[in-house]
């Protein structure tokens, strides 16, 4: 496995660890279990992630995410706590995925997988503030199935074809910003003054 498809795979994972953290972590260490992920040698760390231990409590946490996001309230409250749990758990899967015996590597993975989950996360939480405010439930349990879909898909592609790993994040980026500018222009229009009532 070549560089370009290590760093778009630590892209692309650490981007959708801001929609679904438990998630990727269930479904790499999955995939590593079943052999259907072949490690090089350097990326030995994430056998952490196929320890039976670890599978379980992320496929809870992937459970209890999975339910909690098709409730509009509980959704948001899920989405504020995991502000800080996000970005840190993309880093650390960035962090895992890079060479261990490149420092440099290393630190530049950490900084950038934490910042694109922090981006991904901050364009998920915004759309879906926008969506939660609609009265009715369809359209947020809607946007939350099309997430959890495109997030397994994404994740297999990913693993099953790294050559084009690269692209995948590239295209979530342009995603995330896509979503930040919606949320963005959302909130401006919200809080726009009204004109006031013609002098009389």
């Amino acid at each position: 496995m070549g560089i370009m498809e290590i760093i778009g795979i630590a892209g692309s994972v650490s981007l959708l660890a801001g929609w679904r953290l438990y998630l990727c972590i269930f479904a790499t260490g999955l995939a590593m279990r079943l052999g259907a992920l072949p490690l090089p040698e350097h990326l030995a760390a994430l056998d952490a992630l196929a320890n039976p231990w670890v599978m379980g409590i992320a496929a809870i946490a992937a459970l209890v995410e999975f339910l909690a996001d098709k409730v509009m309230w509980l959704d948001s409250i899920w989405d504020t706590v995991h502000t800080l749990v996000r970005p840190v758990g993309g880093a650390l899967l960035a962090l895992a995925i890079v060479d261990p015996s490149d420092p440099t590597t290393q630190v530049v993975a950490f900084l950038l997988g934490g910042g694109a989950s922090l981006a991904a996360h901050a364009g998920k939480a915004g759309a879906r503030g926008v969506v939660n405010a609609s009265p009715e439930p369809v359209s947020n349990i809607a946007v939350s199935s099309v997430e959890d879909v495109a997030t397994a898909g994404l994740l297999y592609t990913v693993y099953e074809y790294p050559y084009v790993a690269a692209g995948v994040a590239a295209v979530l980026l342009a995603l995330v910003v896509g979503l930040l500018l919606l949320a963005r222009a959302f909130i401006r229009k919200l809080f726009r003054p009204r004109p006031g009532p013609p002098p009389g």
